[in-house]
């Protein structure tokens, strides 16, 4: 949700759509100055998110921040930068902050992003908000595509316990894993398990995709309109594996929906009611299969 008007109204509009979760970005997504928070304002987000019942609430890095780069100047402003988004997240109370990898060559670029992260999570504090690496769609020079990236990432900056990861079913579908299938949605999970580990699954980014599976191409459709499909969206909400872990939507908002007003967007609207669909139709069969 925007958080056009003040932070305050990011909670609004969640609530005004029902949501239990929330996204933020708190930093512009194209500039590296970002505007500073008053703490009038963080006081009042913080008391609205929690009279919503809102959790978990995360805020996604800026698509500038590149920690993989052997750019000194790009590095350093990244660094900066994404120490910034988690000061952020720490005054508001986040879980955490959803970050893309980086792009670069895979033998640099990997331990790069290790250093990067390790350095930032000891240098806050014990409690400091946690790191999500985002797995990508492979765009071009992007990381993160493959699972083996994620774990090498983890690995290299010591199997550090604040960072999780998040799975974007668009960029699944884009990097290969298949979705559509029984088999293939069972062997993609499977080997997230094996390589990543369930226990550092802590968000689901729910996008149906444009471009076809294998595309390596990130472009984010409404929910069953696009090569994802709505029985890949069906087998994830009955998945138990999943039960309570927090699901997004990023997909494209109404035209006009810009502005600070608080007010229904009917494209939300339309992917939320598909989505609580399919969840309530796995859960009646659930109760209807049981002795």
């Amino acid at each position: 949700m925007s958080i056009a008007g003040g932070l305050p109204r990011a909670v609004a509009r969640a609530v005004l759509h029902g949501c239990e979760s929330l996204q933020i970005f708190t930093r512009s997504t194209g500039r590296w100055q970002a505007r500073a928070f008053s703490p009038e304002e963080v006081a009042a987000f913080r008391h609205e998110a929690a009279g919503a019942g809102l959790f978990p609430i995360v805020s996604h890095a800026s698509y500038l921040i590149n920690v993989a780069s052997a750019d000194r100047v790009l590095r350093r402003r990244s660094l900066g930068a994404l120490g910034d988004e988690l000061d952020r997240a720490e005054r508001l109370g986040l879980f955490g902050v959803v970050l893309h990898p980086g792009t670069g060559p895979e033998a640099a670029g990997l331990p790069r992003i290790a250093e990067a992260v390790a350095t930032l999570l000891a240098d806050g504090p014990a409690d400091r908000a946690r790191v999500l690496l985002e797995h990508t769609a492979g765009q071009g020079a992007s990381l993160g595509w493959r699972f083996e990236h994620l774990a090498r990432i983890i690995e290299l900056a010591g199997g550090a316990p604040r960072i999780g990861v998040c799975l974007d079913t668009c960029h699944l579908l884009a990097a290969g894993y298949d979705l559509t299938t029984e088999s293939g949605y069972r062997q993609t999970f499977d080997d997230f398990a094996r390589i990543v580990g369930l226990g550092r699954l802590c968000l689901f980014h729910l996008n149906d995709s444009k471009r076809p599976p294998g595309s390596r191409v990130d472009r984010h459709e409404h929910i069953g309109r696009g090569y994802v499909g709505l029985p890949a969206f069906r087998r994830l909400l009955g998945d138990s594996r999943f039960a309570g872990l927090p699901m997004i939507i990023e997909t494209a908002k109404s035209p006009g929906r810009e502005g600070p007003r608080v007010q229904l967007d009917p494209l939300d609207e339309m992917n939320l009611a598909t989505l609580r669909r399919l969840f309530a139709s796995r859960a009646a069969e659930r109760r209807a299969s049981r002795p």
